[in-house]
C-alpha cells in the first residue's frame, strides 16, 4: 500500500488554529488592486475560518481524519 500524500497546494493555504478549526486567507488580494478600496483592501488582510461546508474536503486534502 503506497503512502498517502497531502495535497500540496492545500498545505500551503490552510493552517490549523489551537482549537483544531481551519484558518483560510481572503482570495482578489493579490493583484489589480488600484481599483478596490482602502476599505475593501483592508478588510480582505484579515484570516478567516473556513466554513462548515468545505471543512469535509479540506480536511480530506490536508489529511486530517
Amino acid at each position: 500500500m503506497p503512502k498517502v500524500k497531502t495535497n500540496s497546494g492545500a498545505k500551503k493555504r490552510f493552517t490549523l488554529t489551537g482549537s483544531g478549526k481551519i484558518r483560510r486567507k481572503h482570495a482578489f488580494k493579490s493583484h489589480i488592486l488600484t481599483k478596490k478600496t482602502k476599505k475593501q483592501k483592508r478588510n480582505l488582510t484579515h484570516v478567516a475560518i473556513v466554513n462548515e461546508a468545505n471543512i469535509k474536503s479540506v480536511k480530506e486534502m490536508l489529511l486530517l481524519r
